[in-house]
């Protein structure tokens, strides 16, 4: 074959493959995620807690309930127990009142995952069993496979405010926080391109999509009124305070920082100590 005929050829393959790179270009961004918004915050450092709070810390019965993140929450405070000297807690695996006797940051694992409705009703089961009204604070999380993008929001948030309102109400001794749903990173890569052109889901857009939303009615039912620890917004915030909006289709939400996650959900390293260390301070600042 003539060169001039193969190089004929190869830059029309080359302008075929141009042309196909442009248009998933295009699918993507008519389809994919945009960032609807940036903001930077300034996050408090444990060295912002007086020592006399994280005495009162230490002073205080606290309990949480949990699945697998809230296990990863758990390791980043032993994290910082072990290298922050002015941060002591007794860490005690329990769901019972003989065994928040003494002061300590209970916990234990409740319901089961994809069930969220089995962990409202289990942290209910909790309270009732004798923990209400002995602990200081209690609270539990949802895990991000507990809600996707099937998930029936209202039909959930209904039905935990109601059973919160019930525990308060019957334990007005204990201070309940609410704790927003965590995210899932970002699916990225060639693959994202195709599922975007083929219309399929992409992993940490729709299912995010719909944690937003339940999370933002947690936030407008109890920001400034009850205690609030917005664990999703502390997933996507980076660790110098730049925090990202996304939208697709119009709906806003945003996304666990692949910095914070090895597998997509749940947290590293990095992440549980970032995550344990507001939350500390979040707690410390409670018990005042």
């Amino acid at each position: 074959m003539p060169l001039t005929a193969w190089n004929r050829r190869c830059a029309l393959l080359a302008a075929a493959v141009a042309l196909v790179v442009a248009l998933l270009a295009v699918v993507c961004l008519r389809k994919g995620p945009t960032v609807q918004s940036q903001e930077q915050v300034s996050l408090p450092s444990l060295a912002d807690v007086s020592q006399a709070d994280w005495d009162r810390l230490a002073g205080a019965r606290v309990w949480f309930g949990h699945q697998s993140v809230g296990g990863n929450i758990l390791d980043g405070v032993r994290d910082i127990l072990g290298d922050t000297p002015a941060v002591h807690l007794n860490i005690v695996e329990t769901d019972t009142a003989s065994g928040m006797e003494a002061p300590a940051l209970g916990h234990a694992r409740i319901g089961a995952n994809r069930d969220p409705t089995s962990k409202i009703e289990a942290f209910s089961r909790v309270m009732d069993g004798g923990l209400g009204g002995k602990v200081t604070i209690a609270f539990f999380k949802l895990c991000y496979v507990d809600v996707d993008e099937h998930t029936d929001v209202g039909s959930l948030f209904d039905r935990y405010r109601d059973a919160m309102a019930a525990l308060k109400a019957r334990y007005p001794g204990t201070v309940f926080v609410h704790v927003t749903v965590p995210l899932t990173a970002m699916e990225t890569g060639p693959k994202t391109w195709v599922k975007h052109l083929l219309s399929r889901p992409v992993g940490g857009e729709d299912d995010n999509v719909r944690r937003h939303a339940l999370n933002e009615r947690l936030r407008k039912e109890y920001a400034g009124k009850e205690p609030l620890f917005d664990l999703a917004v502390l997933e996507a915030t980076a660790p110098d305070g730049r925090r990202t909006l996304h939208a697709k289709g119009g709906l806003p939400f945003r996304a666990l920082l692949d910095a914070y996650t090895d597998d997509g959900g749940h947290l590293n390293g990095t992440g549980r100590r970032h995550v344990a260390e507001q939350l500390l301070i979040f707690l410390a600042r409670l018990a005042r």
